[in-house]
Formats: structure tokens, C-alpha cells, sequence
């Protein structure tokens, strides 16, 4: 299972960086760059991550997966969001058929 608290103490990482200077770290200068090139991270780590599944790497998937899981988390920290408000999206489907929840985001 995982430490939930390593997910905040990354986020509490990323929230210091977001105020650095885009010099001091790999993070605060892509804050810097703005959402483009934050998003290219998050698909560029996606795409890695299905290619080392492709591969049946094991291993790979792993450290692909906790690449993706840090990008989104810095796409979240740019947006003045958390790992709180998607753990809260995950409660609030929690139980509810996939189809359901789906026709529930597209109705509205």
C-alpha cells in the first residue's frame, strides 16, 4: 500500500518550487516554461510508459508510471490543485459503475 504521505511531501516540494527561481531546479523551471511545456512532460511520460507496457518491462512501467504520476502532479501544483482533489474524485466514484459515472460527466 502505498505512504499517501510521500504524494503530500512531493506536493509540499513542488509548491516551494513553484515560488523558486527557474534556475534553482528542473521543477521551477518547468513551472516557468507555463502549461505547454508542462503538458509535453505528462505525454512524453505517458508515451513511455505505454511503450515499456508494450514491452512487457515490468520494471519500466513502474518507474514510467511514478514519471507520470510526478508531471500530473506538477500539472496540478501549476493549477493551484492537489493530489487532496483527485483523491477526492476517486472517493466520490468509488462504487459507481464506470458507464454511470461517465453518462453522469456527459449529461451535465
Amino acid at each position: 500500500m502505498i505512504d499517501i504521505e510521500v504524494l503530500h511531501r512531493v506536493a509540499n516540494t513542488l509548491a516551494e518550487r513553484k515560488e523558486a527561481s527557474p534556475d534553482s531546479s528542473y521543477v521551477s523551471s518547468l513551472f516557468h516554461k507555463g502549461t505547454d511545456a508542462i503538458c509535453k512532460k505528462v505525454a512524453e511520460e505517458a508515451a513511455e510508459t505505454i511503450m515499456a507496457a508494450k514491452d512487457k518491462d515490468l520494471l519500466h512501467v513502474v518507474w514510467e508510471v511514478t514519471d507520470v504520476w510526478f508531471h500530473t502532479m506538477v500539472l496540478l501544483a501549476h493549477f493551484g490543485l492537489s493530489v487532496d482533489d483527485v483523491l477526492a474524485e476517486f472517493r466520490r466514484r468509488e462504487g459507481v459503475s464506470g458507464i454511470d459515472e461517465k453518462k453522469a460527466r456527459t449529461a451535465g
